[in-house]
């Protein structure tokens, strides 16, 4: 095993894992995802919702509602058919805020126990906040800044910076339980909002840093700004919308009457339609008091943070990107050792006197490598295009979108030549965000996996015998003569185009 593999983790083909399934009630939807395995990157073999509204009268009743309750134990006894189905021996479950809350919570946990064929925890707000926060790590990398999960009954908030969970608080200002508060008259809501936050003490460490917001009612806000600013990705984890912005975006939201002709209003569920204002409330409030820099959207949240919690301690150090590139290749790609072999091969690209690379680039850059040669079955004239679309909509962890855009372009820049670049409508797109540098990074990146996969075929053992290196003003490629059978027009010609890009003049030795 390779000192990269070590750090990233192998092909997990190459671990043993079994099926893990994790049953969220929560006071608005109930859930159930079941996991390939808990490893550092999961990977969800189902997600399938209910829509229930438990906690939808739990503050004018105290009680879970009837119709609600039912709903949830249907939902209960398909969840454990389909646990069942799957082969899931471990399934964790758990309630949170309208449960916990409810007068009759414990005749409801004896019912959907006895349904669902396993013991059910009633997790405290304190816990469900460290979950969201484990959630968050599981899903980026060294986060930094406060995670807010708003679900039908409370708002949890915790403040993370890497590995250490400091400050945790929940609020009762959950979307459902604003409406029932309020009689369903968003005017009302402010001072239920304001009272909860002036509560939390602590808020003032947000500032300056990132807010992470969890929950499917603050996603879909974060879909709704997608569809209207017509951004090209349609992918909410790792969305960032700048401060100011989304306090104007929630602001709109729920003080314009009529939302029914806003672009994508329509597709989301009823429930969240309803709820939608009086999260776009809870928003704004929240994000005037904290004053991040940024508003980073997770689809990582407490679920995956049950799983995290599960990993052994070496498994939790893994890099969350690298780990699910190493896996695809393994399941993908034509070889995962040429993958590992191709990122060590392109390092001495970005030694001095190359391109400058900070160690974010240089795990991009590996990752983009991993998964260079995943189209391979695909016909030619489409891997390019094949691969932009799957890399830029992927369910990649441990990236933002920015990193996101440049693996998709490098990649698509590796299938494709020059002339073929606006092949793809997605690409030009992609290339409007990208930065000039980013852009430039994709391109060298994309001319070396080219040249790497033409001289070794994508078999392994040969580039690994094989060296790149900058000598005066040259990029030297240096084969060995058992391989020189392999030099060619082909892949000089792709050799060339890489030494261009990093303005040096190209010279093959064979040695």
């Amino acid at each position: 095993m390779t000192s990269l593999e070590r750090l990233f983790g192998t092909n997990r083909r190459a671990r043993e894992t079994e099926p893990v399934g994790v049953v969220d009630i929560g006071s608005n939807s109930v859930r159930l995802v079941v996991y390939e395995g808990a490893v550092r990157s999961p990977t969800p073999v189902c997600n399938e919702k209910v829509l229930c509204g438990l906690g939808r009268s739990i503050a004018s009743t105290g009680r879970l509602g009837t119709e609600a309750v039912e709903r949830t134990i249907a939902a209960l006894g398909r969840f454990r058919a389909i646990a069942r189905l799957l082969g899931v021996k471990h399934l964790h479950a758990f309630a949170t805020a309208a449960v916990r809350e409810a007068e009759d919570g414990k005749d409801f946990i004896t019912r959907a126990e006895k349904t669902l064929g396993t013991s059910i925890e009633v997790i405290s707000g304190e816990r469900e906040a460290r979950l969201v926060a484990q959630g968050i790590i599981m899903g980026f990398t060294n986060p930094d800044g406060i995670a807010g999960d708003l679900g039908g009954g409370s708002l949890e908030l915790i403040d993370i910076s890497a590995e250490e969970l400091k400050h945790a608080s929940t609020l009762p200002i959950g979307g459902l339980r604003l409406i029932d508060a309020t009689g369903n008259k968003i005017e009302k809501a402010q001072p239920l909002i304001d009272a909860a936050i002036a509560e939390v003490p602590w808020l003032a460490v947000g500032a300056g840093r990132t807010f992470f917001p969890v929950g499917g009612s603050w996603r879909a806000i974060a879909r709704l700004h997608m569809e209207q600013t017509r951004y090209p990705l349609h992918v909410t984890h790792g969305y960032s919308i700048p401060t100011a912005e989304a306090i104007a975006f929630c602001e709109f939201l729920r003080k314009t009457k009529k939302l029914t002709g806003l672009a994508g209003f329509s597709l989301l569920p009823k429930i969240r339609r309803e709820v939608l204002p009086f999260a776009a409330f809870a928003l704004e409030r929240l994000l005037r008091t904290l004053n991040p820099s940024e508003v980073m959207f997770s689809a990582f949240g407490v679920r995956e943070g049950l799983i995290y919690s599960l990993l052994p301690a070496h498994e939790r150090q893994l890099d969350p990107l690298l780990s699910f590139c190493a896996e695809y290749a393994g399941l993908r790609s034509r070889s995962v050792e040429q993958a590992w072999e191709l990122c060590k091969w392109t390092d001495p690209l970005f030694d001095p006197p190359g391109p400058k690379e900070t160690p974010e680039e240089r795990r991009l850059r590996y990752a983009a490598c991993l998964i260079s040669d995943i189209a391979w079955r695909e016909h030619p004239d489409y891997r390019g295009e094949q691969s932009l679309n799957l890399l830029a909509h992927a369910g990649l962890s441990g990236i933002d979108h920015q990193g996101r855009v440049f693996m998709a372009l490098a990649i698509f820049f590796r299938h494709v030549g020059a002339s073929q670049e606006h092949a793809a409508d997605l690409s030009e797109r992609l290339k409007a965000l990208a930065s000039k540098r980013s852009l430039k990074r994709a391109r060298i990146v994309a001319a070396a996996i080219r040249t790497a996969h033409t001289l070794s075929i994508g078999t392994p053992g040969v580039i690994d015998k094989t060296s790149l290196a900058y000598e005066g003003d040259k990029l030297v490629l240096t084969i060995p003569k058992s391989y020189a059978a392999l030099d060619g027009e082909r892949l000089r010609r792709r050799f060339e185009i890489l030494a261009q890009l990093v303005e040096k003049q190209p010279e093959i030795r064979l040695k």
